[in-house]
């Protein structure tokens, strides 16, 4: 097994799986389906293209940071109808994000190749990066330097690799994390099975806490804060 770690911090993110008309939920960290549309996004691929070689990694997540859950209130004009008709005039929308959340993705799977391209798309993508919404772009690089780790597997890296925040201050004394597991008893209807139809099917996870990992020393980072 190889496994490929990604870095998802910034000012603002969402990742809504259940999100339905006016009202746009988050998750309380990245969904697969929005994991691997990022790759996609660094990758150069259009919505129509399989995503059946990204879907097929198992993903896990370790919450460095948890984000603050907040609310913002959008008013749309000129709404199409469901139903045909005149358009309303205006709709009103909820839409939650996670402020300042900080998260590491491993993304672990068999084919060492196709994690050694979606490393390098991720350094140079070829579209713009964003955290689940085209508004709420990185506030650091997703991409690792040391984020390809072949022959390591992804439940050793996310329990291991330096914790991600920058005020060893903050650094809490346990991080949550959610592990893609068929014997999970939480249900996530997040895995990709066609963007261009938005077709999801339900993946198995769970969810434990782990001792934080040390503080990552090589370099300072720059907090969204």
């Amino acid at each position: 097994m190889s496994v490929l770690l990604l870095r998802l911090s910034g000012p603002m993110q969402s990742w809504g799986v259940q999100s339905r008309f006016s009202v746009r939920d988050t998750g309380l960290e990245p969904s697969k389906s929005g994991v691997i549309g990022l790759l996609c996004a660094a990758l150069g691929r259009r919505r129509d293209e399989p995503v059946d070689d990204l879907a097929a990694l198992t993903m896990g997540v370790r919450v460095d940071q948890e984000g603050k859950l907040a609310r913002d209130f959008h008013t749309a004009m000129n709404v199409l109808r469901a139903g045909g008709g005149s358009p309303k005039a205006t709709e009103p929308s909820a839409r939650y994000y996670l402020a300042d959340a900080r998260f590491l993705v491993g993304l672990e799977g068999e084919t060492l190749d196709l994690l050694t391209r979606v490393h390098a798309a991720l350094r140079n993508p070829c579209w713009p990066l964003y955290l689940g919404r085209k508004a709420f772009v990185p506030g650091e690089p997703v991409w690792l330097e040391d984020g390809l780790r072949p022959g390591q597997t992804m439940i050793d890296l996310v329990r291991t690799y330096p914790w991600l925040g920058c005020d060893p201050e903050k650094r809490p004394e346990q991080v949550r994390l959610v592990l893609e597991d068929d014997g999970g008893d939480e249900v996530r209807p997040d895995q990709p099975l066609s963007f261009a139809t938005r077709r999801f099917a339900p993946r198995r996870v769970k969810t434990t806490f782990v001792p934080a990992p040390r503080l990552r020393e090589e370099e300072p980072c720059t907090s969204p804060d």
